[in-house]
Parts: structure tokens; C-alpha cells; sequence
């Protein structure tokens, strides 16, 4: 393939030459581009330059001044002969083989190398597309925010039906003023969508929100979205316009409910309306750009039946623990990172009484219960003062309070967990809360550490005792290499020996292999252990059958 050089003129300026190898050139007045004229007749991204296999061409993205050639305003996409001249604004472009003589200074600078593409595989035609399509959007958005001051409309109180009825009539309006100008291939109907979702929804993330399939959204700045589906990550090859729209969406999940996000907090916990977990973190912490992390929530709650289909424990199991929270027996919910610890206690919170006063503290409301009776309480950060803020522990202590019969504590990571053993020693039965731990011994330690986090100065073998006395059942929940979710282990916590708590497995989930299409094999098996607290289900009149704990019967 030929080499090419770049000759670019301006009046009453030296010319300026540079070589061009292979590849797709943004040419604006921005420093983001490969091609940069510095002057407000040029737009921010004005067209793109291509060099392909197949030719030359250059288009013209929707610029207010237009892209000529040979005198002639294009539109859209076009082949360029070589020695053409390109007029942008008040500049004069052309492409020329190198092999031909060109007039140009001997110091001219080095052009700057080329925006390629991300991977080998990816043509460098999808990037220009790419790049043509995230200059109409932006351009789109400026229009529509010239047109309808989105944040004096909210801020007047403006119901958010109205408000997206009146953008989306807008954005219309727009697309149909420049319909005409829409460069080849550009549908208007697909391009409505998108503004829309950049402008007022979360963007490009609206469709993989709606995709049942999809459990985990990862945002690594504008330009890379990966999603989690089956427990395998995938990239999705959707981006965002800039740092700035991840911004946008981060302030548009955040600002709701009291949340905020800038450099001197530049990282959120944070939920969506349907209870999906959300974090975000920005610079200067991430480099990266704005990174944003969403674990989405079944639109409808998992039930018991759910986890039996999709292989997370068995009928039998299930209903054991049942019997367990009618009996009220206090339990932990143990598992790593992504193992489904959230997901499980929403269904074993589901098997409470609905004749009880059930309270939930979380630190972000993720709990979806379905009792008639339920106090929802979330935590506060602090305001911008570094005042203000209600931790977990302050709310655990509040709950205590307020007649509660169980007590739901989303998860337990510091000094609460003193509070939530005291409560459970103290005629709070039946409590639920969740821990990160590797294993149910693990699940010990981790409370030893937080109760020594709470700043009292307590012994450990007090620490031990109040444990022991406390917990009643460790559930343990592990992410395996198919990426199932299962309950691995159920462990009762006996009581202490010595210095030493005792623990015994009634449950265990025993990994027989990896079958050919990948999925892991296994049963779920009693251990023969005998939960100690098996003889008060029958004084309190909660049916079992006994033959669950029977290795000979598994299976049943």
C-alpha cells in the first residue's frame, strides 16, 4: 500500500505536512483528535478522515459548517481522489502519495499517531462508525439541552413522566429537523433511542438493564461495558459518549436517594429503584475513567422453587431451614464476593412469619420482602461537612427500640456485630444477616475481628462466648467454576469447649466433577450430624422429617 502525507493550509500561516500510515483520523478543534484545527469555524469533532485498503474517504460528522470538497458540501461518507482538496472551516486539506514532490517546511512536526482500533479484529470502518455516531449523539444532546432545560424543569417540581414525555417529543422534533443531513446508514428511529437513554435514562445500559439474562453490568470508563451473563463476563461493545455521560449516570442513580459523588467523595454505594446494588468510583481514585458496578435484581423476587431450578440447594434443604426460622433459630448467611449471599437471605427472609414486626438495616436497601409488616431502614454517608452520617451500628441499636420481632441485617462488616450478637442474646431471636467469609470456621474469625472493631475492650474468650451463644446455624454459599451458585456447607454452631467454639456440618454440597459441557457435577448430602435443636421442633410443633439427615437416603 502506498504512503500518504497530509498537507494542511490556513491563510497567512506556514503550511504544515505531516505522513500518514493506515488507520482512522478524527479531525476537530478538540485535543482528543488525531487531526487538530484550533479555530471555532472547525467543530469540537468535525469530520473523519479514513485510509483504508480500499481507498481514501472522508466525512463530514454533522458539523454546523459542513465538510467541502472540490467546492461541493458532502454528506456523509466520501471516496476522496488523491490530490483532492477538503475545506473545514478555514482550513485547506489534501491528501497526496508521498512518492510525489511536496512543498513543506524540513522541521514540519510529526503528525500524531492514529486512533485505531481497540483490538487486531475490530476494522478500522467500525471505529469511524463509532466515532460518527458519538459526534450526531452529542450534537443531538447539545440541541435538546438548548431546548429544554432539563434541571429547571426538576428542579420546578416537574413530574419525571412529563419530563421524559417532553424530552422524548423533543428529541424527535430534532432528528426530524436533520433528518436529511443523517449520514448513510444512521436510522432515526435507533438514534431516538439513544439520545433519549444518554439524555435522561442511564444510556446505553437501558437494554442491558431490560435483559433478564444479564446479572452484573461493568462500567470501565466510556469506552468498554462488560456484563456478567451465566457467570461468564462478555464485552458488549457498547460505549458511552465520554467521561462525562458515565458521570451523568452515575448523578442520575445517586442523586435520588441522597447519595453524591465528586472529589471529595469519589466513590458511592448506591441502588437502583428495583434494589440493584450499585458502586461507582471516579477520578482522581480511578484511573481508568468513571467505573461503574451494578448487580441487577430479578425484576420479580426469587422464590424458594427458583433456587431449587437453578441448583442452589434442594427441597429438602429448604425446607429445613424453613423450620429453622420458624423456630427462630439465628442464622448467617457466609459466603465470598458474587457467591449470592443477598439473594439467599431475600428468600429465606421470605419464609418469616407474616404475623411479625420485621425490621431490615442495610447500608444500601437491597431487601425486597414480601410480609406485610416490614420497616425498611438504609444508612446515611456523610454531607458534604463530613457531618451527618448514620452508620449500620447506629441503626441496629435504633432498631432495638422500635418492637421489632426479627431482625434483618443486610450484611454485617464492623462494630454492628456486637450490637447484633448483644440483641441476639437478649431476646432478639431469629435474626438474619449476611458475612464475607471463606468458610464457616472463617465465618468465626471474622465476627472475633468485628466485635473488636466496635473499640470495646472485651476478652476474646467473652467474644466467644456471646458467639457461641448467639449463632445457631452458619449457611454457606459458594460461586463454583461454572459459575452456579450453591449452598456448600450448613454448620451449627454447638457452643464453646475450652477456649474453642464447636461446630458441626449438618449439610455439605460434595463436588463429583466437571461435566462435558462444562457445568460442575455434585450432590447435596447430609453428614449424619444431628442438628441439637432438633428435638424443640416437635415441642414447638414445626414438623420435620428426620430421614433428611440420613446419608443412606440422600436424593430424596
Amino acid at each position: 500500500m502506498a504512503g500518504w502525507t497530509l498537507h494542511i493550509r490556513r491563510p497567512e500561516k506556514p503550511p504544515r505536512s505531516f505522513p500518514l500510515a493506515p488507520g482512522v483520523y478524527p479531525i476537530g478543534s478538540d485535543t482528543g483528535n488525531s487531526v487538530i484545527l484550533p479555530d471555532s469555524s472547525v467543530a469540537w469533532r468535525h469530520a473523519v478522515l479514513s485510509i483504508l485498503d480500499d481507498g481514501l474517504f472522508i466525512e463530514d460528522l454533522m458539523s454546523e459548517n459542513g465538510t467541502m470538497v472540490g467546492g461541493r458540501r458532502i454528506e456523509g461518507r466520501h471516496r476522496l481522489q488523491p490530490g483532492e482538496s477538503i475545506q473545514i472551516g478555514c482550513y485547506t486539506l489534501m491528501i497526496a502519495d508521498e512518492n510525489e514532490p511536496a512543498k513543506t517546511p524540513a522541521n514540519a512536526p510529526a503528525a500524531p499517531a492514529p486512533n485505531r482500533s481497540p483490538a487486531p479484529e475490530t476494522p478500522a470502518v467500525a471505529r469511524a462508525e463509532e466515532e460518527r455516531r458519538r459526534s450526531v449523539r452529542r450534537q443531538i444532546q447539545q440541541e435538546l439541552l438548548k431546548r429544554l432545560d432539563i434541571k429547571r424543569l426538576a428542579a420546578s417540581r416537574v413530574e419525571e413522566k412529563d419530563l421524559r414525555t417532553k424530552a422524548y417529543e423533543i428529541i424527535r422534533q430534532i432528528i426530524t429537523d436533520v433528518r436529511d443531513r443523517l449520514p448513510p446508514g444512521m436510522q432515526p428511529d435507533a438514534l431516538v433511542k439513544e439520545v433519549y437513554d444518554e439524555a435522561i435514562g442511564l444510556g446505553p445500559l437501558e437494554d442491558l438493564l431490560a435483559d433478564p439474562e444479564i446479572t452484573e453490568i461493568m462500567v470501565n470508563g466510556p469506552n468498554q461495558v462488560y456484563i456478567e451473563r451465566g457467570g461468564k463476563l462478555y464485552a458488549t461493545g457498547k460505549t458511552f459518549l465520554d467521561d462525562d455521560s458515565v458521570h451523568a449516570v452515575i448523578e442520575r442513580i445517586v442523586s435520588p436517594i441522597g447519595r453524591r459523588i465528586d472529589e471529595s467523595q469519589p466513590y458511592v454505594d448506591a441502588r437502583l429503584p428495583d434494589g440493584s446494588r450499585v458502586n461507582a468510583i471516579i477520578a482522581p481514585l480511578s484511573l481508568s475513567g468513571p467505573c461503574l458496578t451494578i448487580r441487577k435484581f430479578s425484576k420479580t423476587p426469587f422464590t424458594a422453587e427458583d433456587l431449587i431450578r437453578f441448583g442452589t440447594w434442594t427441597p429438602w434443604i429448604a425446607d429445613f431451614l424453613r423450620a429453622c426460622v420458624l423456630l427462630r433459630k439465628n442464622m448467617i448467611i457466609s459466603g465470598g464476593t458474587g457467591s449470592g449471599k443477598t439473594t439467599l437471605l431475600n428468600v429465606i427472609s421470605g419464609f418469616l412469619p407474616v404475623d411479625e414486626r420485621i425490621i431490615t438495616i442495610e447500608d444500601a436497601a437491597e431487601l425486597r420482602l414480601t410480609q406485610p409488616h416490614v420497616v425498611r431502614l438504609e444508612a446515611r454517608p456523610p454531607n458534604i461537612e463530613g457531618r451527618g452520617a448514620v452508620t449500620v451500628r447506629d441503626l441496629v441499636r435504633n432498631a432495638l427500640r422500635m418492637r421489632p420481632d426479627r431482625i434483618v441485617v443486610g450484611e454485617c462488616r464492623g462494630g454492628e456485630a456486637l450490637d447484633m450478637l448483644q440483641a441476639m442474646n437478649t431476646g432478639h431471636e431469629g435474626s438474619l444477616t449476611t458475612i464475607h467469609a471463606n468458610s464457616p470456621r472463617d465465618v468465626i474469625s471474622r465476627l472475633e475481628t468485628m466485635v473488636l472493631m466496635s473499640g470495646m475492650d472485651l476478652p476474646l474468650r467473652a467474644i466467644r462466648e456471646q458467639i457461641g451463644s448467639a449463632i445457631h446455624l452458619i449457611v454457606h454459599e459458594a460461586r463454583f467454576s461454572d459459575g452456579s451458585r450453591k449452598i456448600s456447607r450448613i454448620t451449627e454452631v454447638v457452643g464453646l469447649e475450652g477456649d474453642q467454639i464447636t461446630m458441626q456440618d449438618i449439610f455439605v454440597f460434595e463436588q463429583t466433577g466437571i461435566g462435558p459441557d462444562g457445568r460442575v457435577l455434585g450432590e447435596f448430602r447430609p453428614t449424619g450430624s444431628v442438628p441439637t435443636f432438633i428435638e424443640d421442633m416437635a415441642v414447638r410443633g414445626i414438623s420435620i422429617d428426620h430421614a433428611v439427615f440420613d446419608p443412606q437416603r440422600v436424593g430424596r
